[in-house]
């Protein structure tokens, strides 16, 4: 059941359609493939119209000279804090609006026949997670969960912006295009009268349950991911220039198993020179061709 929604091209590089070749290639991969490793990255939600960092022309390093919070910056800082916390606040309803477009359908749905043996996404978008993939670990976590730095209690995104609503009500602020994890850019005049709650529980930072740029994934979770790698018999990578180590490291893993890897992104990754196929083609246009 394939979204017949248009997809949203605003952030998504030029390409050309598809190459019947390379369809042939790429169906002939995955019909080889018995317990299929995907790994995605943000190339696969731009369809979806939420921006990536590094893509040419159109991603947020190319269009702007913002970068992402930083882990150390979050923890030691309350105004850095108060400012992610605003400039979040205020693109929290248009990001968690975000739908999931053909290329998540289509993996989920090659998960239920049973060809789809674990996905591992570098995204906080959850769109996968709407789609219906269950096999599956946000290797930087998600910015639908929040937790407390002190006790660990966990609360939902949606049910935080109705506290920072009750603490802000008649606070405002226009904001001006949005990032890829949700924030929106706000000066910091708009944000200097923004409340930001602290945990119901125990009074703690709260933070989103997302590795931040500066930060590492836990070693639990990289264990697991690479105990699923060991388990299947070729690896995926869609939407992915896998220029963050987090996420290259099972694709060295990988070659170091001798697994064939394919990689489907619009413009080159660090897999180009030992992938068994490159395919430039977009994720949403090409994946629902893979029968």
């Amino acid at each position: 059941s394939v979204s017949r929604a248009s997809p949203n091209l605003t952030f998504v590089p030029a390409c050309l359609p598809p190459d019947p070749v390379e369809v042939e290639e790429l169906q002939r991969f995955v019909s080889n493939s018995k317990r299929l490793f995907v790994m995605t990255g943000a190339g696969i939600s731009t369809e979806s119209g939420i921006p990536d960092y590094r893509s040419e022309g159109v991603g947020l390093y190319a269009r702007t000279d913002r970068r992402p919070v930083q882990h150390a910056e979050f923890i030691r800082s309350a105004s850095a804090r108060q400012r992610y916390w605003a400039r979040n606040f205020v693109g929290w309803p248009q990001f968690s609006s975000h739908q999931p477009n053909k290329a998540h359908l289509v993996l989920r749905d090659w998960e239920k026949l049973g060809k789809l043996h674990w996905l591992v996404t570098q995204n906080v978008d959850a769109l996968h997670t709407k789609a219906g993939s269950q096999r599956m670990t946000e290797l930087p976590g998600c910015t639908h969960r929040v937790f407390c730095l002190a006790c660990g209690d966990q609360i939902l995104r949606s049910e935080l912006q109705e506290h920072f609503e009750a603490l802000n009500p008649t606070w405002k602020a226009e904001a001006f295009g949005v990032a890829p994890d949700g924030d929106v850019f706000l000066t910091d005049e708009q944000v200097r009268n923004f409340q930001v709650p602290a945990c119901r529980k125990c009074g703690g930072i709260l933070k989103p349950d997302v590795t931040f740029f500066g930060d590492t994934v836990s070693q639990e979770k990289v264990r697991f991911v690479h105990q699923r790698l060991a388990e299947s018999d070729s690896m995926l990578v869609a939407g992915s220039s896998m220029q963050v180590y987090s996420g290259y490291r099972f694709a060295l893993a990988a070659r170091e198993k001798k697994l064939p890897i394919a990689v489907l992104n619009i413009g080159p990754t660090r897999l180009d020179h030992f992938a068994s196929l490159k395919l430039n083609s977009r994720c949403g246009e090409l994946l629902p061709l893979i029968v």
